[in-house]
């Protein structure tokens, strides 16, 4: 379980098959292990190895059909973040670091210290959002300002400009989307009952005959 608020940012080395490499100068290279989990750009990988100070991950054909990491070429700036402590604060928002979808940066519009963009996404995953709730996007826990059927904003501080990769979002971008985990679970419920409420109107109504 992740929070949402980046540690480091990091940049791909490589990107061979599933196999991806990451460098960073944080400290979290030498205070992670194999077998540990960090979330990159929001997508939860397992640490394989360490080598040379690189962190080296393997992406499963689910990662690389759901997330934007197939669209990684060395240099790109990709956020990092710990899993949460059993005696953490959460300050962001639970993040299970398992990706709904790809989305695309469709504007940007940047005003002294801060700034707005413009994120596209699925229309069927329009109930799973609403104003002034949670969303992840490429790791971040952002801020729902204003949304449409089919886009979102979410405004950027200062903070965050500088210290994640949304400080470099251009339009065309690709982001890394996962949605409210609670969201999911309510409306699961609610249609299993509205589903469920279906059902038993047609048994009532066939008992009647």
């Amino acid at each position: 379980m992740f929070t949402g608020l980046i540690e480091a940012v990091g940049r791909v080395a490589s990107l061979s098959g599933g196999d991806l490499t990451i460098e960073t100068d944080h400290v979290l290279v030498n205070e992670s292990s194999p077998g540990d989990s960090i979330a990159v750009d929001g997508s939860c990988l397992t640490v394989t190895s360490i080598r040379g100070g690189k962190l080296v991950f393997h992406c499963s054909a689910e990662t690389l059909f759901r997330s934007v990491v197939t669209g990684y070429h060395p240099g790109t700036v990709v956020n990092l973040e710990r899993p949460l402590r059993a005696d953490g604060r959460l300050h962001g928002h639970f993040v299970t670091g398992h990706i709904d979808e790809k989305g695309s940066i469709l504007r940007v519009e940047r005003r002294k210290e801060e700034a707005t963009a413009w994120v596209s996404y699925s229309r069927q995953y329009s109930g799973l959002l609403v104003e002034k709730g949670s969303v992840t996007v490429s790791g971040i826990s952002l801020t729902v300002a204003s949304l449409l059927p089919d886009r979102f904003t979410v405004v950027l501080i200062g903070e965050t400009l500088e210290r994640t990769g949304a400080g470099g979002w251009k339009p065309g971008a690709a982001v890394n989307l996962e949605y409210d985990i609670i969201g999911k679970y309510i409306n699961r419920l609610t249609l299993a009952a509205e589903g469920a409420g279906r059902l038993r109107e047609y048994l009532e109504q066939d008992s009647r005959r």
